[in-house]
C-alpha cells in the first residue's frame, strides 16, 4: 500500500501544480461509519480528564497558517521536467478557497485551475499537531485521486518550510515546500525536488496567490453541487447531516478479551470538493475518555472506488487509507494496519438500517480474511438533515 502511493505520488505532485493551495484532505473514517485511531485498537481509550480544559488547547504554532484563510486568485508555473537543463512549463490560473475546520486543527484547500491542458481541481488537508507543533499537508488531486506522502514541517521566522521524501522517474527524492512573501493579501509557494540529499533544490511549482475576499462564500463552505454526474458520486449521500451516535469498543482486541466499552457522541458531514467527497467530524465521551476524530472520504473516478482516512488531535497527520465499494448497499473497505507489533488485515463497514438510521463495523483478522474479530461497532441515528 505504502510504495503503491509513492509510485503514484509523481503524477499526483505534477498535477497538483499549486501546493500553495495545496489542500487536501482528507480523512475519515467513515463518517457514519467512522473507524477509531489505528492506537486505540491496541490500547485503551484516555482516562476522562479531571482538570478543567486549557482556555486554549492547541499549543504554539496553531495560528502559523491563519494567513492561509480566505479566497485566492492563484498563476502557478509549473516545471515540466525539473532535473533537466530544459525550462519548459506550464502555467495556470484558477481560485483557491480556504477555510478552517476542527475548531482551528486543520484546514481544509479546494483549488480550481485552467491552463493548457484543460481544467484542474485539487483537496489539500492541513493538519497541526500541537506536541510537535508541526503542520502537515495531504493533497488529492481530481484526475487521479490518489493520496501522495503529506509535506510535514513548520514555521520559522515567518517562513514555512515542509519536507516529504518522494519517487521520480523511479528514484527517490527530497521534496520541499516553501512558504514565503506572506503579506494579508498576498503570499508565495514553491514546491522544489532534490536528488542529493538537499544540497541542490531544483524548482518544480511555482504559485502566487492574491486576496480576492476573506472567507470562503457560504455554498463552498458547505460543499458545492458535485461536477461529476457518476452515480458513485451518490454513494455516501445517506449520510449526510448531523447524526447521534452509540459505539461499543473492544477494548483489547486478538487478544480473547470480551471486555467492551460504551460511548455516545455526535458525527456531522459535510459535502466537499464539489461533491468528490465528505468531510466528517466525530466526538464520542464514555467512562473509558473521550475520542475526537476527522474523517474524510473521498472517491476515485478511475477505479470506481471510495476511500477512507482519519485524523486524532494529536497525531496531525493522516493514516493509512482503506479501500472499498458498495455492493448491495454496504460497503466494506480494507487495509492492512500495524497492531500490537503484527500486521493486522482491517475491515471496515457501514450500511443504512432505515431512512434515519445506519450502522458501522469494524473487524480484525489475522488470517488473511479467514476469520474476523468485531471490535467496534456504532449505531447512527440520525439528528439533522443536511
Amino acid at each position: 500500500m505504502i510504495e503503491a502511493k509513492r509510485s503514484n505520488s509523481k503524477s499526483s505532485r505534477q498535477l497538483s501544480i499549486v501546493r500553495p493551495v495545496c489542500l487536501a484532505v482528507i480523512v475519515v473514517l467513515c463518517v457514519i461509519a467512522w473507524r477509531p485511531p489505528r492506537t486505540f485498537s491496541q490500547t485503551s481509550l484516555p482516562a476522562p480528564t479531571t482538570n478543567p480544559p486549557r482556555a486554549n488547547p492547541l499549543s504554539e504554532g496553531e495560528h502559523d497558517f491563519d494567513f492561509n484563510v480566505g479566497v485566492w486568485h492563484t498563476h502557478i508555473r509549473r516545471i515540466v521536467d525539473p532535473f533537466s537543463d530544459s525550462s519548459r512549463a506550464v502555467e495556470l490560473d484558477g481560485t483557491v478557497s480556504v477555510r478552517k475546520i476542527w475548531d482551528g486543527r486543520a484546514q481544509l484547500e479546494e483549488i480550481e485551475a485552467d491552463g493548457a491542458n484543460g481544467h484542474w481541481e485539487g483537496l489539500t488537508l492541513f493538519l497541526y499537531n500541537p506536541e510537535s507543533h508541526q503542520w502537515s499537508q495531504s493533497f488529492i488531486n481530481s484526475k487521479m485521486a490518489t493520496l501522495g506522502s503529506p509535506l510535514v514541517g513548520s514555521f520559522k521566522d515567518g517562513v514555512g518550510e515542509l519536507f516529504a521524501q518522494d519517487t521520480l522517474h523511479d528514484k527517490s527524492i527530497l521534496v520541499r515546500g516553501l512558504w514565503s512573501g506572506i503579506t494579508p493579501n498576498e503570499h508565495h509557494y514553491e514546491e522544489s525536488y532534490s536528488n542529493d540529499g538537499g544540497r541542490t533544490w531544483w524548482p518544480a511549482f511555482i504559485a502566487t496567490l492574491t486576496r480576492e475576499r476573506a472567507e470562503p462564500s457560504s455554498d463552498v463552505a458547505a460543499g458545492a453541487e458535485p461536477m461529476s454526474t457518476a452515480p458513485e458520486d451518490h454513494e455516501f449521500d445517506f449520510d449526510l447531516g448531523a447524526w447521534k451516535t452509540h459505539s461499543s469498543r473492544l477494548i483489547h482486541p486478538l487478544t480473547g478479551s470480551t471486555t467492551w466499552v460504551e460511548l455516545d457522541g455526535v458525527t456531522t458531514v459535510e459535502k466537499v470538493w464539489n461533491g468528490r467527497a465528505n468531510l466528517a467530524e466525530y466526538k464520542a465521551s464514555g467512562s473509558s475518555g473521550t475520542v475526537q476524530l476527522l474523517s474524510l472520504r473521498w472517491f476515485n473516478p478511475k477505479t470506481h472506488e471510495w476511500n477512507i482516512d482519519f485524523a486524532t488531535p494529536n497525531v496531525g497527520t493522516l493514516g493509512i487509507p482503506a479501500v472499498g465499494q458498495f455492493r448491495n448497499g454496504r460497503a466494506d473497505f480494507y487495509d492492512y494496519e500495524p497492531i500490537n507489533g503484527r500486521s493486522v488485515l482491517v475491515r471496515f463497514s457501514i450500511w443504512t438500517t432505515g431512512a434515519d438510521s445506519a450502522q458501522s463495523e469494524q473487524a480484525f483478522s489475522e488470517d488473511g480474511g479467514k476469520r474476523w474479530e468485531v471490535n467496534w461497532m456504532t449505531h447512527y441515528t440520525r439528528a439533522k438533515k443536511p
